[in-house]
């Protein structure tokens, strides 16, 4: 589920992801925890930056098949997750991850 995941996310975003390891644990240190982001974002990088371990993604199995009310649901939500934590990869923080998903949300509504 999550490499189709990955696969959902529009070409023009997926192609500048690099070096990012996105796993899969069973559950997070932390309670409440879909995903997570570990990394220095793309808005903190420098060209001048030498060589760096990969950042991680990493997906929580557990909190994500207990909040899904069938498959179909629970595929969708790992999209989000995937989606929400790639965003932090690209710089954004939580607030403006939030926004987007509740300006995505509404356009999908309308639609």
């Amino acid at each position: 589920m999550v490499a189709r995941a990955v696969q959902r996310i529009p070409a023009r975003f997926r192609l500048r992801i690099q070096n990012v390891a996105i796993v899969v644990e069973q559950e997070p240190r932390e309670p409440g925890l879909l995903g997570l982001y570990q990394g220095r974002p793309l808005t903190e990088r420098s060209v001048h930056d030498g060589f760096h371990m990969p950042d991680q993604i990493s997906i929580y199995q557990g909190p994500h098949e207990r909040m899904a009310r069938s498959r179909v649901h629970l595929e969708e939500l790992v999209w989000e997750t995937v989606w929400h934590e790639v965003a932090h990869y690209f710089g954004l923080d939580e607030a403006q991850v939030q926004r987007a998903e509740r300006r995505h949300a509404r356009l999908k509504r309308h639609s």
